[in-house]
């Protein structure tokens, strides 16, 4: 059977180049980019200084520095966030037009393995590529595989990356070193001080509104994100996720995917 790919309007790119492009965004940026070679592709993120999720992006090698794919409409702010760290580096930073596509459920040629879960396939950026399938096809595989979009799932800055999973979907480098919010994520791995995760749902019916309030019993258990009809994405306390759960008076169960060993 062919593999479904599709184009996601919903995402962009930021080329970065220049002789100090990987060191720049090594220092920056969870992930290891010094040691990305051309053509490899890794997850990672951009935090606040005490450690908020400021924008999700993958970051892909190429010869002379990287292109970042990142939430379209979040591009041009996190251009400009780029250029505020750039100081004197000789780095250039741009918008790059090329295209953004995924491609799920068997092999497509030119498309790279997506970092985070081998069950969602790859990416491939750029080039005049065939679809036959839309990306809310696209997004229902996603939540079907039970991964949280952090561009979707928690638009604002108060999200901790490791609620948003990025150390169970390969988005930290633990061991690289120093890069913008590493002091409050490595604490909060470190200690296992990790209250509450997004996790994928399932219930009858249409999705509850952003933001309804799940609850185990009387007690607040979480709230629900982006969703769609039988599924979403809640951001739930790991305490509090055994037992009767509901939403608005419906009954919903928290799915533990294979990749998040919880």
């Amino acid at each position: 059977m062919a593999p479904r790919i599709a184009r996601l309007d919903s995402r962009a790119l930021i080329r970065v180049t220049g002789p100090e492009a990987r060191p720049f965004l090594h220092n920056l940026l969870t992930q290891d980019v010094e040691s990305l070679a051309p053509g490899q592709l890794r997850f990672g993120g951009l935090l606040s200084p005490p450690g908020r999720l400021l924008f999700d992006l993958f970051v892909s090698g190429l010869e002379d520095g990287v292109l970042l794919d990142v939430a379209a409409d979040r591009r041009e702010a996190l251009v400009h966030r780029l250029a505020m760290y750039r100081l004197r580096a000789q780095v250039a930073v741009e918008a790059d037009d090329g295209a953004v596509f995924a491609a799920w459920n068997g092999e497509a040629e030119g498309f790279i393995p997506d970092p985070r879960t081998p069950a969602l396939g790859g990416r491939r950026y750029g080039g005049d590529v065939e679809t036959n399938a839309t990306e809310d096809d696209w997004q229902a595989h996603r939540l079907a595989v039970g991964v949280p979009d952090p561009a979707a799932d928690a638009p604002s800055d108060k999200t901790y990356p490791i609620e948003a999973d990025f150390d169970l979907l390969n988005g930290i480098d633990f061991q690289k070193g120093c890069f913008v919010g590493q002091e409050t994520t490595s604490r909060m791995k470190r200690r296992g001080a990790i209250r509450s995760r997004m996790l994928p749902i399932a219930f009858d019916g249409p999705a509850p509104a952003f933001g309804a309030e799940v609850l185990n019993g009387e007690l607040r258990a979480g709230e629900v994100l982006s969703g769609r009809e039988g599924a979403a994405m809640a951001l739930v306390r790991l305490d509090r996720i055994d037992g009767a759960l509901t939403v608005d008076g419906r009954a919903i169960t928290v799915r533990r995917p294979d990749w998040a060993r919880l």
